[in-house]
């Protein structure tokens, strides 16, 4: 079946409050996918950001952003007031997010919410029993972390006293008694989240469109996850890592890229049955219809980077687990709807695991016609077991790519598209058609390659800090007859599905 959807965060949604969120706007962007005649959405990490506010450095690769609980539903439970809700500066004014406020007002405005839910919680005390009941095994890890956090001006763990840094039962004992308000707060903001979550999820499956999540290959060293279970990362006796994540210099960066995330102690989650992750895997299906697995290259190798290097020159590449993972996964989880971001310099043993497992890869239009890049990824040469972008969330807008690379690149792609010039203010629509009238099984177009935005658009640059997660897309911008304009192009290359 020839498929198609949009890539569009949930923090770029249009809403009230200063960042995208599970509100109304959400459901109204459902509508518009159905009508577009689209049967995919895909959206970026859900959880809960931390410095540099990127998804890919969570907190906790289990709980969700309460960023982007909707505060009007919280208003239509009685837990807020109209005032409330827009008296608070969320940097609302501004076109982009502005994390810096939302960090300051949105969980002073949540909290007013927690209080009365405290008092009133017997009216969903069933509910909420259920889910701290289901989700214990993180749950109370993730919240616990995030008291102590706070309450020491949000310092990383790993500058944490002693006792509390290497989990000693006393020193845990007295923060769960000290902090307990505080503790039962994050509780709520998960339960609001997952309740929320749970609620668009089911109206977007409702109407016919399927969720594409994401999960890093890795988690963020200041995060819970590594706080609670750090005999699952290669760190040494003083829980600091010994080597972290990166990528090897390449064609786009000349001393590759730090990205600093703890490495797995493979081995460890071998003897295991790899539960840690299995259980993170099952977790990542209940909240999406099908899951992107970033860096999918690291589960056959992975590039180790010396703790304290200041650049990713000096790294070594290391075995990951292999095909036994994969089958591992489906042995105990069965088959699933897996979309492996395969992109970069590919070896032929990466090649064979993306073969075994059968999961289709990624290809990007956008790379087709750049000369740094190894891999051909012009149309003609995809097979049908392969999901199609014009660009992801990594790359700039199709408009603003074909303007800032070589003229050598632009002429390839008009000679490609046997065309003498393109529209400078349409140009993208012939990078779409070009995946479009691919054999992939699906295609997948950035919103705001449809929307034919420039450089201003972009969600994020690679190994940079600041002004990356922050475009959101402005109210109307997807209008009726841009909506129309997608359901055409959709249908005339027989993408449209029978919902």
């Amino acid at each position: 079946m020839r498929e198609s959807g949009v890539l569009l965060p949930i923090f770029s949604l249009p809403s009230r409050f200063g960042i995208g969120c599970f509100s109304k706007e959400a459901y109204e962007f459902v509508d518009q996918l159905e009508k577009a005649g689209q049967s995919r959405w895909q959206i970026l990490p859900l959880g809960p950001t931390g410095y540099g506010d990127s998804p890919y450095q969570s907190f906790s690769t289990f709980a969700g952003n309460p960023y982007f609980i909707d505060l009007e539903m919280l208003a239509e439970e009685g837990l807020l007031t109209e005032t409330e809700c827009t008296q608070a500066d969320f940097g609302e004014k501004k076109e982009e997010i502005d994390y810096e406020k939302l960090y300051k007002q949105r969980f002073h405005v949540l909290k007013k919410a927690f209080v009365r839910f405290e008092k009133s919680k017997e009216k969903q005390e069933k509910d909420y029993e259920n889910f701290v009941r289901t989700n214990r095994d993180w749950l109370e890890d993730y919240c616990l972390y995030m008291a102590i956090k706070d309450s020491l001006g949000g310092i990383s763990w790993i500058e944490w006293s002693k006792e509390l840094r290497d989990r000693e039962e006393q020193a845990l004992k007295c923060a769960r008694l000290e902090l307990a308000e505080e503790i039962r707060f994050y509780r709520f903001q998960q339960y609001e989240f997952d309740k929320q979550w749970k609620k668009l999820h089911r109206y977007a499956n409702e109407h016919g469109i399927r969720i594409i999540g994401d999960i890093p290959i890795y988690v963020a060293f200041d995060s819970a996850d590594t706080w609670a279970n750090p005999e699952l990362f290669q760190f040494d006796e003083n829980n600091l890592p010994t080597g972290v994540a990166g990528c090897p210099p390449d064609g786009f960066s000349a001393t590759g890229q730090l990205w600093g995330n703890p490495l797995y102690r493979w081995e460890y989650h071998k003897k295991t049955g790899y539960d840690w992750w299995m259980k993170r895997i099952a977790y990542s299906f209940q909240l999406y219809d099908a899951v992107r697995i970033d860096h999918f290259r690291g589960f056959d190798e992975y590039y180790a980077i010396p703790y304290g290097e200041k650049t990713a020159v000096n790294g070594t590449w290391m075995p990951g687990p292999g095909i036994e993972f994969f089958r591992t996964v489906e042995e105990k989880l069965g088959h699933l709807d897996i979309i492996a971001e395969d992109l970069g310099f590919l070896t032929d043993t990466v090649l064979n695991l993306l073969s075994d497992t059968g999961f289709p890869g990624m290809k990007v239009v956008q790379f087709a016609f750049d000369s740094r890049e190894a891999a051909n990824y012009l149309p003609h040469t995809y097979t049908q077991n392969c999901v199609v972008y014009t660009g992801t969330h990594d790359n700039t807008t199709t408009r603003d790519w074909y303007h800032t690379v070589s003229k050598e690149c632009r002429d390839f792609a008009k000679e490609y598209l046997c065309k003498s010039a393109l529209d400078e203010d349409q140009l993208a629509w012939d990078f779409i058609a070009m995946a479009m009238g691919s054999v992939a099984d699906l295609c997948i177009i950035p919103l705001q390659d449809y929307l034919c935005l420039g450089a201003e658009a972009r969600i994020n640059t690679p190994s940079t800090l600041g002004g990356n997660w922050v475009w959101r897309m402005k109210k109307g911008q997807l209008d009726e007859a841009l909506v129309r304009k997608i359901h055409k192009v959709t249908k005339l290359y027989g993408r449209l599905t029978e919902k």
